[in-house]
């Protein structure tokens, strides 16, 4: 009997495991925030030029949203994310040195780089 209730409680464990580690890799899982979350999109009237950057550290949605949020609260920036290629393309319409962007984005937690 003692040999059933320890099977038992593994296989919880096991199953509570695979649960969590699919809500994670949905964006869903705590560990960035949740998912659900949309940041405010933001459209600049005059394009100037644009830029593509690689960032690192990106997971899930959330990351995709935290990064596009914080771009976003740039006066004269507006920024847009692709999560599976890990890149994020920023729209300027005032000159905005690469430095803000860099120290907006690792203030966040990420990682940035020149594609």
């Amino acid at each position: 009997m003692e040999n059933y209730i320890i099977i038992g409680v593994i296989a919880v464990i096991i199953l509570i495991g695979v649960i969590y580690t699919v809500k994670h890799f949905k964006g869903e899982s705590g560990c960035c925030g949740g998912g659900g979350y949309k940041p405010k999109k933001k459209k600049l009237a005059n394009v100037k030029y644009q830029k593509v950057f690689k960032v690192e550290g990106m997971h899930c949605e959330r990351c995709k949203n935290r990064v596009e949020e914080v771009i976003n609260d740039i006066k004269g920036a507006a920024g847009k994310v692709d999560l599976k290629k890990g890149e994020l393309t920023v729209s300027y319409a005032e000159d905005i040195g690469d430095e803000v962007i860099k120290a907006k984005i690792e203030r966040a937690g990420y990682t940035l780089g020149e594609n």
